[in-house]
């Protein structure tokens, strides 16, 4: 009899609760919602009750039996995930708060959060027959993807915006992957992929069901290191807003399985002021994403105009009891050194989005200084060469 590690049932839609078959391919719902994977939370509650859940795998694999990969024989893993949740002291003290924490993305395989989900889509596609893979992009799930793609021996074709830094395209290629520069944004590099029209699976943020299952074991790590309690407010750097929907979702399966209570983190989602639409529907009150027209951030991976689970992601920020904030770009810079010069980090333009979101929320009054914050840094700042600007110059000393 072969191994099944997973207690995944079905897939079904969280907007008129359709159900899918979780052993054939799917894409989002009739009704236009993405799709979420449904588990036996009787069965997990057993396994955590006999000590089996979590395991001791040293990845997010630990949560195998909420995870939608059914056999270990196709689990495409680099070791993502079970990443640390840092303590930054000089900054934290910088900042005011009595109690700053950053769930380090950047020490996945690839370097960035994007491992977690595109594992995961990778692996349960595999176990469903595919072999070839698409993706639209503004640059690390383009590398992610095509890393787990190179590991599993399918095919990547990679659609990602002109301006994108150089490194991105590289280690696309060097992975094996197809790359397709296309001028325009990532909702562009998505038409034109859209028009070539390959045979192949299409893996983009929440058009399809499995990225995140793999976001969401952020949520499960953030509560299993902090001893299985919930912080009181969590930020996060959002673009295509996988990470607040997988979060968000991962509270509600723990409570199932008795590991929390109904107690829930306030959570804020970060945004840069050249490309928000998630802070302008928050703001007005809106239950849907209005399109941002030209978007231009430094910080490549928010630049998503128009992200298609907009309706989740609002309504996660308000059950929560959180927001949205948007911050000027130009600041962008000038935190990424700050960090770096204070923690010996260097975080990606996103993550420096999110500090500077978290400062005006303190300033503003939003959250207290003395709450316990869970800040996400989704990636190493490395690849980032179009970042402008810097603040100190480098000295050249003439040896002669």
């Amino acid at each position: 009899m072969a191994i099944v590690i997973s207690h995944i049932t079905h897939l079904e839609c969280p907007r008129c609760h359709r159900k899918y078959s979780a052993d054939a391919l799917s894409t989002y719902c009739v009704c236009g919602s993405p799709l979420f994977a449904k588990y036996d939370t009787t069965q997990a509650r057993e396994d955590v009750e006999k000590g089996q859940f979590p395991s001791q795998v040293n990845s997010m694999w630990r949560y195998s039996q909420l995870m939608p990969v059914k056999s270990p024989l196709h689990v495409i893993s680099l070791g993502e995930g079970w990443t640390p949740m840092l303590t930054p002291r000089r900054l934290g003290k910088h900042l005011g708060l009595k109690m700053l924490r950053i769930k380090d993305e950047s020490q996945n395989p690839t370097a960035s959060f994007k491992d977690r989900g595109l594992c995961t889509a990778v692996s349960k596609h595999i176990e469903l027959g595919v072999n070839e893979f698409a993706l639209p992009s503004a640059g690390n799930a383009a590398v992610s993807m095509s890393a787990y793609c190179a590991a599993a021996g399918a095919k990547a074709t990679i659609f990602m915006p002109a301006d994108t830094p150089r490194p991105f395209f590289d280690e696309c290629r060097l992975f094996g992957a197809e790359t397709i520069s296309v001028e325009g944004d990532i909702s562009d590099a998505g038409r034109e992929m859209n028009k070539m029209n390959g045979d192949w699976t299409v893996l983009s943020t929440t058009k399809e069901p499995y990225r995140v299952e793999g976001k969401k074991t952020l949520g499960f790590e953030i509560c299993e290191q902090s001893g299985w309690r919930v912080p009181d407010i969590v930020i996060c750097p959002t673009g295509g807003g996988t990470a607040v929907i997988g979060i968000w979702k991962a509270f509600d399966e723990l409570e199932a399985l008795g590991l929390i209570g109904r107690e829930r983190p306030r959570m804020f989602a970060a945004q840069s002021g050249g490309c928000a639409p998630i802070v302008h529907a928050f703001e007005k009150g809106l239950d849907t994403i209005e399109p941002w027209m030209n978007g231009r951030t430094q910080a490549l991976g928010l630049r998503v105009p128009s992200p298609f689970a907009g309706r989740l992601i609002l309504q996660a920020l308000r059950r929560s009891g959180g927001g949205a904030v948007a911050v000027a770009d130009q600041d962008i810079v000038e935190i990424k050194s700050m960090v770096g010069k204070m923690e010996g980090m260097n975080i990606c333009p996103e993550s420096a989005v999110a500090i500077a979101g978290l400062r005006n929320l303190l300033e503003s009054g939003k959250i207290d200084y003395d709450e316990d914050v869970v800040l996400l840094n989704t990636g190493n700042g490395s690849r980032y060469t179009n970042l402008r600007g810097s603040t100190q110059d480098t000295t050249t000393i003439d040896s002669q």
